[in-house]
C-alpha cells in the first residue's frame, strides 16, 4: 500500500482521536512530513559495482550521512541503505516508472552491462528479473537529473576494463553517458569518489539547479586542478628529488604516479576527515578519476607514464631523464 502526503494527513487527522494521539505529536508528524516534502527525492541504483562508492558516502563527516538524508534529500531507494527488501523495495522503482515520476534525481553507482541484462539484475517483476540497464533507461527518461558516482558509472571503470588477451570486455560494461547521448550526465568519478564530492555536488545542484562542469562533465570545484598542482610532494618535484623505490622520500613520478594526468583535489582535501591522501601516504596517484582508468592504454597501474616532450626536455638530471624516457616508451624501472 502507498499513499501521498494528503492521504497521510487525512489518515493522521482521522486517527488521532481513535489512537489517543496527542495534538502535539500529530502536529509534529504533520510538520515532519511537510518538511520531507520539501526535500528532493533521490533514487540511487547500484549496478556493476563493489558498493565502495556507497561505503565512501556513508563515511561523510560534515555533514554526516544522517543529516544529509533527513535534512537535504529524501532517499527513496538504495539497495544497501533502504529499509525495505524484496518486492517492497522494488515497488518503489516500479511505481516511479508507471507513474512517470519526474520529481527525483537519479544517481547511478556502477557500470551497466550491454551484452546481457543477466550480468546485473535488480529485483523481479512477475517472476522475471529486471536488468540494471532497463531500470536505468526507464528511470533516466524522466529524472530531473542523472548523476554518475564513481568511475565505473562515469566511464565504465574496472568492470569495463579490457582483457589483455583479446581487448574485449566480457559484459560490455559501459558508463551511464553511453545510454543518454542527448543528456548531460554529471560525472563524479573516483575509485571511490570522496564523500565530499558526492554530497557537495548533490547539494550544489539542489540549491542552485546546475553545476559548473569540465569537458568530462565533472564539477570543476573538485576536479578543476591536477593532483600534481596540489601535491604534497610538489616541492620535491621542483627540486628534482625523486623516489626510486617505494618508501623513499621524494616525488613519486618515476614510480608511476599519474598525478600530472589526473584531476581532483585529494592532496588538499585528503581522506578520513583530513587524515591523509594517496600521494601523502606514499602510494602515488593511480589516475582513478580519469576516463582511461584502469587500463590507461596498455599501461595498467604503476607502469610507464605519459610525460610530454617538453616535460622530459626540462629534466636536467640525465639519469632521471633516461628513466622517464624508458617509462614513456613502455618500459619499467624497479620491476
Amino acid at each position: 500500500m502507498s499513499f501521498n502526503r494528503r492521504d497521510f494527513l487525512k489518515i493522521m487527522g482521522g486517527s488521532a482521536v481513535a489512537l489517543g494521539v496527542s495534538g502535539v505529536v500529530l502536529e509534529g508528524c504533520k510538520k515532519a512530513l511537510m518538511e520531507a516534502a520539501k526535500r528532493t527525492n533521490v533514487i540511487w541504483i547500484q549496478a556493476q559495482s563493489c558498493s565502495g562508492c556507497s561505503v565512501s558516502l556513508i563515511n561523510t563527516i560534515d555533514p554526516d550521512i544522517a543529516s544529509v538524508i533527513t535534512q537535504h534529500i529524501s532517499l527513496n531507494y538504495h539497495q544497501t541503505l533502504s529499509g525495505g527488501t524484496g518486492d517492497a523495495a522494488v515497488q518503489v522503482l516500479e511505481e516511479a516508472v508507471k507513474k512517470h515520476r519526474k520529481d527525483f534525481v537519479l544517481i547511478i553507482e556502477g557500470s551497466i552491462p550491454t551484452k546481457s541484462d543477466e550480468y546485473c539484475t535488480i529485483g523481479e517483476i512477475d517472476g522475471k528479473y529486471v536488468g540494471a540497464r532497463e531500470w536505468l533507461l526507464e528511470l533516466g527518461r524522466n529524472a530531473k537529473a542523472i548523476i554518475s558516482v564513481g568511475t565505473c558509472a562515469a566511464y565504465g571503470g574496472i568492470p569495463g576494463a579490457k582483457l589483455r588477451e583479446n581487448g574485449d570486455n566480457p559484459t560490455g560494461a559501459k558508463g551511464v553517458q553511453h545510454f543518454f547521448r542527448d543528456k548531460t550526465i554529471v560525472n563524479i568519478p573516483g575509485c571511490p569518489p570522496h564523500p565530499d564530492w558526492m554530497i557537495g555536488s548533490l547539494v550544489e545542484f539542489l540549491t542552485k539547479g546546475k553545476l559548473d562542469l569540465d569537458e568530462y562533465n565533472r564539477p570543476r570545484m573538485y576536479f578543476g586542478k591536477t593532483v600534481h598542482e596540489q601535491c604534497e610532494q610538489l616541492p620535491d618535484y621542483r627540486r628534482g628529488r625523486f623516489a626510486k623505490k617505494w618508501g623513499e622520500p621524494g616525488c613519486l613520478y618515476l614510480l608511476g604516479c599519474l598525478g600530472m594526468d589526473s584531476n581532483c583535489d585529494i592532496p588538499k582535501r585528503k581522506w578520513l576527515g583530513g587524515v591523509n591522501s594517496c600521494t601523502g601516504s606514499g602510494s602515488g596517484c593511480i589516475g582513478c578519476t580519469e576516463t582511461v582508468f584502469p587500463d590507461t592504454g596498455s599501461r595498467g597501474i604503476y607502469k610507464h607514464l605519459k610525460a610530454s616532450a617538453d616535460e622530459i626536455r626540462n629534466i636536467e638530471n640525465a639519469e632521471i631523464r633516461t628513466a622517464v624516457l624508458t617509462l614513456k616508451n613502455g618500459g619499467t624501472i624497479n620491476g
